[in-house]
């Protein structure tokens, strides 16, 4: 479980695909501190390190996560937010994050606010799945490449997001554009919630 506060940005240095897996080495501060088996959320993936090599680590994606995901797009050099799992012995910064990402979102526009920045995205609507909680909501909570952020504006296939000078410069919404692909996790209090209405109403 992760709380969506990136702590920092990793660098793809390797890239292999096996099969229908792929491989993702990765250069960050605290590789050194990792185990293998651990959980690490990257673009808001949880992924399990399987090796470990000095300032770097592996982890590996199966085709679901790279079909749902934007994983599948990394090269080397590409910047990813990377997050550890969470200890429950400290405060919850964000919002509860399970690092399952439900589908990928199209960044279509990019706003200066005179010192933030307001950024938009687009996401395939399915009515059907939004009656079970995937959706967003004004002033709600959602996960953007791992990031906890909160919902402005939403419409049925589109939401903004506002982005402080710190979280610009510390992950990796540097680097979006327009035509960026982006991971989402909607909130999962929101799907538990949709479930239980519905089949309170069933």
């Amino acid at each position: 479980m992760f709380s969506g506060i990136v702590e920092e940005t990793a660098r793809v240095v390797a890239v292999e695909r096996e099969l229908d897996n792929m491989h993702f080495t990765l250069q960050c501060s605290f590789a050194e501190e990792l185990k293998i088996d651990q959980s690490v959320a990257h673009n808001g993936v949880c992924l399990t390190v399987v090796r470990l090599e000095g300032d770097t680590y592996t982890v590996t994606a199966m085709r679901e996560t790279l079909e749902r995901s934007n994983l599948g797009l990394l090269q080397v050099g590409d910047e990813v937010n990377v997050e550890r799992s969470m200890m429950m012995n400290g405060r919850l910064d964000g919002h509860i994050v399970q690092g399952h990402v439900d589908q990928t979102a199209r960044c279509v526009a990019v706003e200066d606010a005179e010192g933030s920045y307001v950024y938009t995205f687009r996401y395939d609507f399915d009515r059907e799945m939004a009656r079970r909680g995937y959706l967003t909501v004004d002033k709600g909570s959602v996960t953007v490449n791992g990031v906890s952020l909160t919902v402005c504006n939403p419409t049925e296939d589109t939401f903004q997001v506002c982005i402080i000078p710190y979280t610009y410069e510390h992950t990796n919404f540097h680097t979006f554009t327009v035509g960026s692909i982006v991971n989402l996790e909607f909130d999962i209090i929101g799907k538990y919630m949709a479930r239980m209405m519905g089949l309170t109403t069933a």
